[in-house]
């Protein structure tokens, strides 16, 4: 079963598809996509932020309903919007300025040109440019404008394209003759009614693969995270004859994740780890040292498992999600828990199925999608992006205070300066190239291939890591 790396496009309907035919019968063009070659529609707060973005730069323009955001992977968040069956723009996080930046993409000035009020570079009305014939694609030349820096549109002699203004200087993509044009704007309602047929398939063929193997086991289970993965897993399951789910309680789950846990029937599974003393005992958690998986998850589940006895788990995991579950197959085992067998019904879905099929079935999901969180695990996880971070930052104020004090006392005791928390240092034990460079252009040196300072000592060597082997 291959990777899907497009997407297809239905411009009759103006609606993203799952597969090649749109429900109404027509035929979609495809879309490539980036690595890992994920796409998700964007929800409440994240379409707000982009349509403020994009009003604030550009004046009234209007922004589809259905947006689609495919990762590219920057500094920090990073992901182009797919629009009108194009790219429409791209939408960053800068960890230094700690703000989003959008960047219009060419593809999507026949729907912004006809109502953008500023954020334009009219050459024409530059006495540089005014009666010459200068080649302008791809070369950065000298401009007078009002416009502030940032992502703008650019016209000369006819013809229009975007760039990038900074300091009086003015980068130009290739321009080209552009017509003003509507689309239709199409909600969720119309996605999931041109896909419909794609995802009662989908759900076919993953019922069918969780009953085949519910035989292996003498009993079966989901395993519950309070995402949208297992929350899909959890219906596919109730529709093969499932009913049993567990969920982890880390203790630093968010409160609406354990709440919707519960509303759901699913047993919830407490950790009762010390987390503030295991950070004192192996140093800060990160992303190229995640023992709090261990500590706070697989330990848990091992213990709760061993009281199940041999068992199928049907786990969300799917492919696009990472590289690490990239060559998931459909059925696997961990030499932890021998008893167990680990069935993944979706792990050939991208997020857009998943949102889709949520859509469809009417399923309620975690609340924390709308408010602008991708990842619903550990509130202080290391892999996070800090744009996430900074979103918990708004919405738990309290516990990310704490967290950032146990931060600063770390970062302080070893001489490391204040931006190793304020840009998310912490979350790298080894920096990796992308970090290391936005520090040096900053003028902060640090150290390339090396720990940023030695922990008081490693986990590998710590109590807590040998009380459980």
């Amino acid at each position: 079963m291959p990777v899907k790396k497009t997407l297809y496009w239905c411009h009759e309907c103006n609606v993203p598809l799952l597969g090649k035919r749109c429900g109404a019968g027509h035929e979609g063009q495809p879309i490539a996509l980036l690595e890992p070659y994920d796409v998700r529609p964007a929800l409440a707060f994240d379409h707000d932020l982009i349509a403020r973005l994009v009003r604030e730069r550009f004046g009234p323009v209007p922004v589809p309903r259905v947006l689609l955001l495919n990762k590219a992977g920057g500094t920090d968040r990073d992901e182009f919007l797919i629009a009108n069956g194009a790219r429409f723009g791209r939408l960053s996080f800068d960890p230094v300025t700690r703000r989003h930046r959008f960047d219009l993409e060419p593809d999507a000035l026949p729907s912004v040109i006809g109502h953008a009020t500023r954020g334009v570079v009219d050459l024409d009305r530059d006495p540089a440019f005014a009666g010459a014939k200068v080649r302008l694609g791809g070369k950065r030349v000298p401009v007078t404008s009002s416009e502030p820096d940032g992502s703008v549109i650019v016209r000369y002699r006819g013809r229009c394209g975007t760039g990038v203004l900074a300091g009086g200087w003015l980068r130009v993509r290739e321009l080209v003759p552009v017509e003003p044009a509507q689309f239709p704007d199409p909600g969720p309602e119309e996605v999931v009614a041109c896909n419909r047929g794609h995802l009662r398939n989908i759900e076919r063929q993953a019922v069918r693969r969780i009953r085949v193997h519910l035989g292996d086991r003498p009993c079966a289970n989901v395993s519950f995270s309070g995402g949208k993965d297992s929350t899909v897993v959890l219906e596919l399951a109730k529709r093969a004859g499932v009913t049993e789910a567990f969920f982890i309680d880390t203790g630093l789950e968010f409160p609406e994740t354990v709440s919707f846990a519960r509303s759901l029937g699913v047993r919830v599974v407490e950790a009762g780890v010390d987390f503030d003393r295991m950070v004192e005992e192996a140093g800060l958690p990160t992303k190229d040292d995640r023992w709090c998986c261990e500590i706070l998850k697989l330990r848990p589940l091992r213990r709760h498992l061993a009281g199940v006895g041999a068992c199928v788990t049907l786990q969300g995991n799917r492919w696009y999600e990472s590289w690490g579950r990239s060559s998931i197959g459909e059925v696997s085992r961990d030499s932890a828990n021998p008893l167990q067998l680990i069935v993944s019904p979706i792990r050939n879905w991208r997020a857009l199925e998943v949102w889709l099929y949520i859509w469809w079935r009417d399923l309620p999901y975690n609340p924390l999608y709308d408010q602008g969180l991708e990842r619903l695990g550990c509130y202080l996880c290391p892999s996070m992006l800090e744009s996430e971070f900074d979103r918990v930052r708004s919405l738990y104020p309290g516990p990310a205070s704490r967290w950032e004090s146990v931060l600063r006392r770390w970062a302080d005791e070893r001489g490391l300066p204040p931006e190793f928390v304020l840009w998310g240092l912490w979350r790298w034990k080894v920096l990796p190239a992308k970090m290391v460079a936005l520090c040096r252009r900053q003028g902060i040196p640090v150290p390339e291939g090396k720990p940023l300072a030695p922990a008081p000592g490693s986990f590998s060597d710590s109590p807590g890591r040998k009380a459980g082997r």
